[in-house]
């Protein structure tokens, strides 16, 4: 199980990372779906690893990053 957790870490790492690279270097924008999605699903990913790990900071840390996203998700789908 816990080569399980930590593959879950790292997929949720990479997406996190990926998109902020990929935004760095200017091909994605803030406001982009596949930006807000990376960020939503590697911050879910973490939190359901700190959540199982016990780890209140990062649980806070990710379940806020998490929520963030889905609600620039949830703006973009309702309009300007």
């Amino acid at each position: 199980m816990p080569y399980v957790v930590q593959a879950i870490s790292l997929v949720g790492a990479v997406l996190i990372l990926g998109a902020f690279l990929a935004l760095q270097r200017g091909w994605w924008s803030p406001a982009q779906r596949r930006y807000l999605w990376a960020n939503l699903v590697g911050a879910g990913l973490l939190t359901g690893v700190a959540v199982w790990d016990r780890r209140l900071g990062f649980i806070v840390l990710e379940a806020t990053w998490a929520a963030i996203a889905g609600w620039s998700l949830l703006r973009r789908r309702a309009g300007p």
